[in-house]
Parts: C-alpha cells; structure tokens; sequence
C-alpha cells in the first residue's frame, strides 16, 4: 500500500510527520527529500525494506546503504571520527554531502563495506528529515 503526503517544506506538519515515522517502524520505504534531490530510506536493520529498496532501485545486494545522522553527535555513535575529521564534519555539516568514515561496532556488518569496514554518513539540513530524524 502506498501513500502520499505533501508536508510543508518550511514547517513540516507534525501530524504527517508522526505518520511518516509510524512507517518507517513497520519496515516501510519512504521516498523523502534532501539537501541534493530525493532519496528513498527505511529505518536501520530492516531487511525487507532494504531489499525493497535495492529492487526499487534496480540494484544488486552489494549496494551500501547511506546512514542519515540528525547531528555530529549522532554520527558520532556510528563512525570513528579523528580530530582533523570531525573539524571538517562540523564545517560541512548539515548540508548535501555524504562522508566515507570507518564504522563502529553499532553500524550492522551489512550496511559497511565487506573489506574496509566503512560506512557512508550524512546529516542533512532539510526540515522534513530533520523532523523525521
């Protein structure tokens, strides 16, 4: 089942944003936009939603999935981040730009990558995921 809501970009509605999230904990897909266009997300450790996406998408299991970070001090719990990193994280963020960081243990083995045990993390700036988030 699908279903459209038009939230106000410059004050989301608290309502719909309530029944966005309520989706996202029963394992569905939401197409959302962001600081650079539109993205599909679901919430972290739901397989089926991801496999939904990756199907969506058009592409293979070995697609790595972007984490999206309300703030630094999230992103935080899900990268290990130097001094010299985090100084360009807090200049860059929250804006249009996703960060390749080393993963903690919080991040499942299957959003990093196989071999570098990376993981890709933004924060965006956009009100309406901010207010998902």
């Amino acid at each position: 089942m699908s279903q459209f809501f038009n939230i106000n970009a410059e004050n989301p509605q608290h309502r719909l944003i309530g029944q966005t999230a309520d989706i996202l904990r029963g394992g569905g897909v939401i197409a959302y936009p962001t600081d650079s266009g539109y993205a599909l997300g679901c919430m972290i450790g739901h397989g089926d939603a991801q496999a939904r996406i990756r199907q969506i998408r058009g592409v293979d299991d070995k697609h790595l999935f972007t984490l999206v970070c309300r703030n630094l001090s999230e992103l935080g719990n899900y990268a290990i981040v130097s001094n010299s990193q985090f100084r360009l994280l807090k200049a860059n963020t929250p804006g249009p730009y996703t960060f390749i960081l080393n993963a903690t243990r919080e991040v499942p083995r299957k959003l990093q990558h196989p071999k570098r045990n990376t993981v890709g993390l933004r924060v965006p700036q956009h009100a309406i995921v901010q207010a998902i988030l």
